[in-house]
């Protein structure tokens, strides 16, 4: 092998590949949507400006907990946003005498069990459904970084539109959000996630409503989780400034 004329050959493909190397970063800055970017950013100022106004509110949150179509639970708490961005809870709800237990031992051990892997159940939910809503935005961020939020198709009202964020807590989820540009605030959002394996599949539909002259807020909250047939709806009224 005559290495005086493969080396040429070699170092000519190897600069070549080099020289490749910025034009390739280049087209991938290129190709990104402007109008996404603008849209996002637009999303994310919106939300942080609107988290910080609703940490000054107290509200009331009815949670009614439905199996198989049938209400088994009603809960009614006053809320407020914590130091960290979390909502801090206090029932309304007087306490409640324990239920005298019927039928033999079996059977309200198997009642109980059947309790605890409900409320388990529940808890599950609501702890995946915190980490989706309301949409925080330095998660935002991080989809969009990713590649994983697009613009989706536009909404009926004029002036809003949708983001689709998918992969956004779990891979496979899909949030979208419709957002009013004019008002510059959250008009409602729809989940499809999971909890630990996707066939056990939660949807989530949310509805936004302004306090007057206050901050954007969830008015409702409906989820579903499909394998037990279980559904969760939150209504939140009564917001007063602190």
């Amino acid at each position: 092998m005559k290495w005086d004329r493969v080396w040429p050959q070699m170092k000519g493909k190897r600069l070549l590949a080099i020289a490749m190397v910025p034009v390739v970063g280049v087209l991938v800055v290129s190709a990104q949507n402007p109008e996404l970017q603008q849209k996002v950013a637009e999303v994310k100022e919106a939300m942080a400006a609107n988290k910080q106004a609703l940490a000054q509110y107290t509200w009331q949150e009815q949670v009614t907990v439905s199996l198989k179509g049938e209400q088994k639970k009603q809960e009614h708490f006053q809320v407020r946003l914590g130091p960290d961005g979390k909502p801090q809870k206090q029932s309304l709800d007087a306490p409640q005498a324990p239920a005298a237990p019927s039928g033999g031992r079996l059977k309200q051990h198997v009642v109980e069990k059947k309790k605890d892997e409900y409320k388990d159940y529940v808890d599950q939910i609501k702890d995946l459904i915190q980490q989706y809503v309301p949409p925080e935005k330095t998660m935002l961020e991080q989809a969009a970084q990713k590649g994983n939020v697009a613009l989706g198709p536009a909404a009926g009202a004029p002036g809003q539109y949708h983001l689709v964020l998918s992969n956004y807590v779990k891979p496979g989820d899909k949030m979208t959000l419709v957002f009013d540009k004019e008002q510059k605030a959250l008009v409602s959002v729809s989940i499809a996630s999971y909890l630990s394996d996707p066939k056990d599949a939660v949807n989530v539909s949310v509805t936004f409503a302004g306090v007057p002259g206050g901050p954007n807020h969830v008015a409702s909250e409906s989820i579903d989780g499909v394998s037990k047939q279980l559904t969760i709806v939150i209504a939140n009224s009564l917001y007063q400034h602190l």
